[in-house]
């Protein structure tokens, strides 16, 4: 009876620990994914905050319809200094370190563009540059508690693994979305010069047609 009490507490207890382990992992990342629509001559920003120093922020955009599916991109740090200033970018993603506390801005300009709009799809994620405690030790010890670490290390690696794959999915997603843009360029550019091809075969017929019947009425008229 002793025995099954103390294997029921040792997974009440790991399983408390694995719980908070998870809580410990997703806690810090502040993650933020939207899509807009720019206008033409827009600039739109959008804005993220670090409360504290040494903090990675993550940023990826990616332009999805619009124009030549081209953007210029501006990141500045609370100070108004510079960490990213792209022209005519399609698709982007990057990793800085937030050194000082602030606000940290990126701001989207279709500054280019006469009359077309960009829809852009973009995420702004915040989280912390040292895992959580517990995972550095994973290996060390024996029992629930070492388990549960051991656990917590594993779910550490698939958030990093799931977050890979949800990019390749955004990556693959931007790419379909120009394919199919230039297959509907491709159509409408057959069908136009289809069309001015057949117009202008009906036209050269019809002068054809005139040419003939004014020559044949000449030469009758000159020989009677």
């Amino acid at each position: 009876m002793p025995s099954s009490f103390s294997a029921a507490a040792s997974l009440a207890l790991m399983a408390l620990v694995t719980i908070l382990s998870v809580s410990s992992i997703t806690k810090p990342v502040d993650a933020t994914a939207l899509t807009y629509n720019v206008a033409a001559h827009e600039r739109a920003c959008f804005y993220t905050w670090a409360d504290v120093p040494k903090k990675k922020i993550a940023f990826y955009f990616a332009v999805q319809s619009g124009g030549a599916f081209d953007i210029d991109v501006e990141v500045k740090d609370p100070r108004e200094k510079k960490i990213l200033a792209l022209e005519k970018e399609r698709q982007g993603d990057y990793i800085f370190t937030a050194n000082e506390v602030g606000e940290y801005s990126f701001c989207f300009s279709n500054d280019m563009s006469t009359f077309a709009e960009k829809v852009v799809d973009f995420e702004i994620s915040v989280e912390h540059e040292k895992r959580p405690a517990q995972a550095d030790q994973a290996e060390k010890g024996t029992g629930p508690q070492a388990q549960a670490q051991a656990m917590d290390e594993s779910i550490f690696r698939l958030t990093g693994q799931l977050s890979q794959v949800d990019r390749m999915q955004k990556h693959f997603k931007t790419r379909d979305n120009r394919n199919f843009a230039t297959v509907i360029s491709t159509e409408s550019r057959i069908f136009w010069f289809s069309l001015t091809e057949s117009v202008m075969i009906v036209v050269m017929s019809a002068f054809q047609v005139f040419v003939v019947r004014t020559f044949f009425s000449g030469a009758k008229r000159s020989y009677v």
